[in-house]
């Protein structure tokens, strides 16, 4: 094996069985069990996990994963996205950071086309956004997304820990003919998927870049107001509420309940300047 094979633990990394997979014609996921789901095999104290990675808007054609044209913020807060006919589809997973430890409070925001590979532009159909529990899980129920000329199919995502960068990104389905021509389809981003009952069954881990030390897994700390705010943890706002923090002004873009880690300075998913 190259020096790539091993990790300083002794496990095989996932890009050697990735390579191994790809090269005996197997699904990758079948083999991985989703691409970063590796992380769950690690406990702690191990050697560092890959990030997921991350897009740039196409400005790095190394890493292509893109937003593109069709994101609207102010999603709607669920996990469930019951709007159109098609293949029902349940995508599970976890977020860890850096060092293989589950993240909570997690924001996640998804969107998809529908069965006919078109995206709602108008409204919020295949639309939500959630928060990681307390154990880093997510879970969203929504259809297998159709498609439409130049690509194969996927689902966005945008992944914020509370106080660190956005992670823009996309997942995409194993064993689709669209997955050898699409130019933007990276194999890292496939999920494990199979057939489940009444429906399929998808499976896929984030790693971001959160450090993480020896410890419990991290949760929202409790913040004060500060000076002269009317920003306030535990409140529920709507998309349009006007707040301010540290003598600056904000405008919610998505409806939340805040909490410690998610200042207005911080969550740029959730809040912008005006």
């Amino acid at each position: 094996m190259d020096s790539e094979s091993n990790t300083s633990t002794g496990h095989v990394s996932r890009k050697a069985v990735l390579r191994a997979a790809l090269a005996a014609g197997m699904a990758a996921p079948a083999v991985l069990m989703g691409v970063p789901a590796l992380a769950r095999t690690l406990s702690g104290g191990e050697a560092p996990l890959d990030l997921t990675p991350e897009c740039d808007d196409g400005d790095d054609l190394t890493l292509p994963q893109m937003e593109g044209p069709y994101f609207k913020p102010n999603s709607p807060l669920r996990s469930s996205m019951p709007d159109g006919t098609g293949t029902r589809l349940t995508v599970g997973g976890y977020v860890f950071g850096r060092a293989c430890r589950p993240v909570s409070g997690v924001l996640l925001d998804f969107w998809q086309a529908d069965n006919n590979g078109a995206y709602d532009n108008t409204g919020f159909k295949f639309r939500g956004h959630q928060f990681t529990g307390a154990d880093g899980s997510f879970k969203l129920t929504t259809i297998v997304p159709g498609l439409y000329p130049g690509r194969t199919r996927h689902i966005h995502v945008k992944v914020q820990a509370p106080g660190r960068p956005i992670l823009t990104t996309q997942l995409y389905f194993p064993n689709e003919p669209r997955n050898n021509t699409d130019t933007i389809f990276d194999p890292r981003l496939l999920m494990t998927v199979r057939d489940g009952s009444g429906g399929r069954e998808a499976a896929f881990d984030f790693v971001i870049d959160v450090p993480q030390n020896p410890g419990p897994t991290p949760t929202a700390t409790t913040t004060t107001a500060p000076p002269g705010g009317t920003w306030t943890a535990g409140r529920a706002y709507a998309a349009g509420d006007r707040v301010t923090y540290g003598g600056v002004g904000y405008v919610c873009l998505q409806a939340h309940t805040a909490m410690g880690g998610w200042e207005p300075p911080n969550v740029p998913a959730l809040w912008r300047v005006g």
